[in-house]
């Protein structure tokens, strides 16, 4: 149990401050009740929390988010979801945790009765959305189907706690579960042996992640590609053995030169371009393994004859499934990588807006953006 001082249960203001999601694009800050924990959850002052793309696409679309069985505009809901803080109040019978403790948080409690749920696959719960009365089979998804993080405190079950490491920054914790994102990617791929080698397409927050958990799981060689300078140095800092900028230099022709031809054993997609798909389908060998990591905006073709004539499994990830934030999470305890490096900017929970504008229009070299949720 962490050391840190107990919380007063009577300090926790009846309410707190908000943003709600009214038309799509549309942010208000306003005052909301102070949620209560029940069975097998816990109270958490945010303390932090980091802007995804997803939000951005949550709060401009929508999709994927599920608020009563339809979009979130319009119904007091409140976006965000890669969040750390602290426990101020423990549910009926919750005895993992205590009060005090930091905590980062997975973003997904699955239902716990699907199919899906019952094989650990719980960010693809096939009750995605039933939280609502009439339809309430136990999912939730902070930020996606119940209130998010953009807010000052929030309600989370007790499955989707990790203990933040010894001494880590608050900014930094946010980014456990990115990393646990990008270990999920893995996972799926087959989980990284040591000397198999793989390319990371695409250097925002999980690509530059997936480079720091694959180095640290012992790839050889780490590759990176990406049209940004800045970001392919961070890779090289995160691990990367080779970077690549896709703007000047043929990654194709690249990759082949690095494996006389045979090409890689791993790809992970990042970046969402419109063809990356069939780009890296022909950067992986016979019988490669690649995993689609990031939202392509629009349908895309796709080159299954080679997909089927190489033999090429093809994979998708939703989210941090499997417990992989918890795995992300030990790694850095043990150090094995930085991953403040990514953290840009700061703002306080006022200046949201402008936060997501930088991560928006990746202002100032803004590749990871936190928000102090108790600095107003």
């Amino acid at each position: 149990m962490s050391a840190n001082p107990k919380i007063d249960p009577v300090a926790i203001p009846a309410t707190m401050k908000a943003w709600v999601l009214g038309d799509p694009g549309e942010l208000s800050l306003v005052d909301k009740p102070v949620p209560r924990p029940g069975a097998a959850e816990v109270l958490i002052r945010i303390d932090a929390v980091a802007i995804c793309a997803t939000d951005l696409e949550v709060i401009a679309g929508g999709t994927p988010a599920l608020i009563e069985g339809d979009l979130p505009f319009n119904k007091n809901f409140t976006p965000g979801h890669e969040f750390m803080g602290t426990i101020v109040e423990l549910g009926p019978n919750v005895d993992e945790y205590a009060v005090g403790d930091r905590v980062a948080v997975e973003i997904h409690a699955g239902c716990g009765r699907c199919e899906r749920c019952r094989e650990g696959m719980y960010t693809s719960c096939l009750n995605y959305g039933n939280n609502y009365p009439g339809h309430d089979k136990g999912h939730r998804a902070n930020g996606y189907t119940t209130d998010g993080a953009f807010a000052q405190y929030a309600v989370n079950h007790v499955n989707t706690l990790v203990h933040v490491p010894e001494g880590m920054s608050d900014e930094t914790a946010t980014l456990i579960v990115t990393a646990g994102t990008a270990m999920y990617g893995l996972d799926v791929l087959g989980g990284l042996i040591a000397g198999q080698s793989i390319i990371v397409t695409g250097g925002g927050p999980i690509g530059l992640l997936a480079v720091a958990v694959a180095k640290a799981l012992g790839a050889s060689p780490v590759i990176l590609s990406d049209l940004v300078e800045t970001r392919l140095e961070l890779g090289r800092k995160l691990g990367a053995d080779h970077v690549i900028n896709a703007a000047e230099e043929s990654v194709h022709d690249i990759v082949m030169g690095l494996t006389d031809g045979v090409g890689l054993n791993y790809a992970f997609e990042c970046s969402g371009a419109p063809n990356a798909i069939n780009d890296v389908i022909k950067l992986v060998k016979r019988g490669g393994r690649v995993c689609l990591g990031a939202f392509a905006h629009d349908p895309v073709p796709i080159d299954v004859r080679h997909i089927v004539s190489n033999n090429i499994y093809l994979y998708g990830i939703r989210g941090e499934g499997k417990s992989a934030v918890r795995r992300a999470a030990a790694l850095m305890a043990q150090s094995r990588f930085d991953a403040s490096l990514i953290h840009t900017h700061t703002f306080p929970l006022s200046e949201l807006p402008e936060g997501l504008r930088y991560a928006r229009e990746k202002l100032d070299g803004a590749i990871k953006i936190v928000i102090k949720t108790q600095e107003i």
